[in-house]
């Protein structure tokens, strides 16, 4: 599932293609907003929060989309063969006259008003990227510690602890910072947890600053998806586990957990 750092990318993508210019084009192959009508409307703003994207239009709407699994939004010019549209995968539409952006395989889509964005998102914790989170770090942290015996990786992976991660950034934080994953949320004091979230800000962060020079996936992942690689720390095998545990596979509801045995021993 995309994670922050690539819905940050999208959004930034979307709002450089669609801001300040009125749509020409908008259809929404969405049951519930079939009959909502955008062109005309002009996007203010396309931001993120967690996993979520917001397309703010200058008539006080917003579109919200998630991607869920296999989503995403691809943009090309307006007039091209692949603007179109003709895929059956095709969800969403978006296009000025310059530019036209097509949401695939999205896994959410309603359009609401921008005043209830806090209605749809409230449940939510602190985003890890946004610029207000090394501010709100306390309130995550508090979040992280809200059941004691709780893995770190299942806490991490909780939407109302912080928003934006995924099994990528949970695995590639927990190993910088050398914790096993499966290590109850209460074995850490409050400073650690802040140590944590943070570690996650920085990493996510990088991945952003790689993705807009190089695009998305350029950046080095030290666990994460490299069973059986050598450590890029210590040379031992990374491990597979699942949010179950160490000894489990990723199967049914269960996430994928990669990790480095030697250095993120058991506590």
């Amino acid at each position: 599932m995309p994670e922050g750092d690539v819905l940050r990318l999208t959004a930034e993508r979307l709002g450089a293609a669609l801001r300040g210019t009125p749509l020409v084009r908008a259809d929404l192959r969405w049951p519930s907003a079939a009959g909502v009508d955008l062109v005309g409307a002009t996007v203010r703003e396309s931001v993120a929060y967690g996993k979520h994207l917001l397309t703010r239009f200058d008539d006080g709407r917003t579109l919200h989309t998630h991607l869920r699994m296999d989503g995403s939004w691809r943009v090309y010019r307006t007039g091209a063969r692949e603007a179109a549209g003709r895929s059956p995968a095709v969800r969403a539409v978006l296009a000025t006259a310059s530019w036209t952006c097509l949401g695939l395989r999205l896994g959410m889509l309603d359009v609401l008003r921008t005043r209830d964005e806090p209605r749809l998102l409230g449940h939510l914790g602190p985003d890890v990227l946004a610029d207000d989170f090394p501010d709100r770090v306390d309130e995550g942290a508090l979040r992280l510690a809200a059941d004691p015996a709780r893995p770190l990786c299942v806490a991490l992976l909780d939407q109302r602890t912080v928003a934006g991660l995924g099994t990528i950034w949970t695995a590639e934080s927990l190993f910088a910072t050398r914790r096993w994953p499966w290590t109850p949320v209460g074995d850490l004091d409050g400073d650690a947890r802040r140590a944590l979230l943070l570690t996650a800000r920085r990493l996510m962060a990088r991945s952003v600053e790689t993705g807009r020079r190089s695009g998305l996936g350029a950046v080095e992942l030290a666990v994460h998806g490299r069973h059986h690689k050598p450590c890029r720390r210590c040379g031992t095998p990374v491990a597979l586990g699942s949010t179950s545990g160490p000894g489990s596979r990723p199967d049914g509801g269960e996430r994928a957990i990669y990790w480095c045995p030697t250095c993120q021993a058991t506590p």
